[in-house]
């Protein structure tokens, strides 16, 4: 179900938004409502702060073999 829903925008990015809407051919509520959807999707994609932090942590870092961190670990962990 379509509901309605009134923007108050600054006059510059209106009349920007008219040229872009005549310029693809899709009215701007098409256009609006894609956007939404798209945040949408990328909210639900976007990983916890934490985990998003430990993103790319090992890139280019060579890791261990399983038995190798076993080692490692063993090594640490021994008083």
């Amino acid at each position: 179900m379509n509901r309605k829903l009134t923007l108050s925008m600054d006059s510059g990015i209106v009349e920007f938004a008219h040229a872009f809407s005549r310029e693809i051919n899709k009215p701007i509520s098409h256009i609006i409502e894609n956007y939404f959807v798209e945040l949408k999707e990328q909210k639900k994609t976007t990983l916890p702060k934490d985990l998003d932090e430990l993103y790319g942590i090992f890139e280019g870092v060579e890791i261990p073999e399983k038995k190798e961190m076993r080692r490692i670990f063993h090594e640490k962990n021994s008083y």
